[in-house]
């Protein structure tokens, strides 16, 4: 069963991420783009996303020489576009309070691309008071914490509580499960995202915290697959990978698979997909980043032949 899971992760986590690298261009940022950022949430954050993805694929090294080389592109393709860094600095400079360039340079930072000045500017903004007392929900304070924690400014005087951090969180309290509703599945996700480092750490989650996840995941991925919302649903299938005894079944994959167009994209829901190429990428963007990660970490959990056979 578990040669099954692997093969269908890693043919629609290569599909996914062949498309992301067919359509980049559709993701590239305006000519006239400033570090003020309009719309950060139009193209500016999507990039990242790509730009993770890719970093997750080179790291777990699991892939194909051809996918090596898409997602390597990838990540050149995104960090060209922040003009090699420099747009995240200048943001950072202008902007000290926002997290984002931080969240943004990590990706790039795990794949050994660095900007010198970005870097001396988040080792100074990254301990200032008012800078870790920005409030924000708290699993964006795990982003923020897991992001430094790549970049390296985890460290010494600036280490983050991560037990104080994680017990703020919704999944933190381990709450009744069947309460939980579509923002707070996203919230849960994002949680166990940030505390293992998308799988590169699966004791970081404690261990509370990852029963009770063992036991509610399958449930929940069973919920949202009944109503088509497959963007969460292979976020769910990612936390799965994450897990210290990782959940990763044929039948999640197999679903998962069948939601799956045949040039690779892969539907935020149920509703119908636009024709045009344009609207196509931008509302099925992030799922086809979420697959990418979650087919990846399935093939490279599944590998180490530890995950549960279901």
């Amino acid at each position: 069963m578990t040669s099954s899971v692997t093969r269908t992760a890693h043919e629609v986590s290569t599909r996914a991420l062949a498309w992301l690298h067919a359509h980049r261009e559709r993701g590239a940022l305006p000519a006239d783009v400033t570090a003020e950022l309009g719309d950060p949430n139009g193209v500016y954050k999507p990039l990242g996303e790509t730009a993770l993805a890719a970093s997750i694929v080179l790291r777990e090294a699991v892939a194909g020489s051809t996918e090596l080389r898409l997602a390597r592109e990838l990540v050149d393709f995104c960090w060209r576009q922040f003009r090699e860094g420099d747009m995240l600095y200048e943001r950072q400079l202008r902007f000290s309070l926002m997290t984002d360039p931080l969240e943004s340079y990590a990706p790039f930072a795990r794949t050994g691309l660095r900007h010198e000045a970005l870097d001396v500017l988040l080792a100074h903004t990254s301990a200032l008071r008012s800078v870790r007392s920005a409030e924000s929900v708290p699993n964006r304070r795990l982003a923020v914490a897991n992001a430094a924690r790549v970049v390296g400014l985890d460290r010494g005087g600036r280490a983050y509580d991560w037990a104080a951090l994680t017990r703020a969180t919704w999944l933190g309290a381990t709450p009744e499960p069947w309460l939980i509703d579509w923002m707070t599945g996203y919230c849960v996700t994002h949680t166990v995202f940030h505390l293992t480092d998308w799988g590169a750490r699966p004791s970081g989650l404690p261990e509370d915290l990852a029963d009770y996840v063992s036991t509610w995941l399958p449930v929940w991925i069973d919920i949202w697959a009944e109503i088509e919302q497959w963007d969460l649903v292979a976020e769910l299938m990612i936390v799965g990978c994450c897990l210290p005894q990782p959940y990763c079944t044929s039948a999640d994959w197999e679903r998962l698979a069948g939601a799956q167009h045949a040039d690779g994209l892969v539907p935020r829901d149920g509703d119908p997909v636009p024709d045009d190429p344009d609207e196509r990428f931008t509302d099925h963007q992030h799922t086809a980043v979420v697959a990418a990660v979650a087919g990846t970490l399935a093939v490279s959990r599944t590998l180490g032949d530890t995950a549960r056979r279901l």
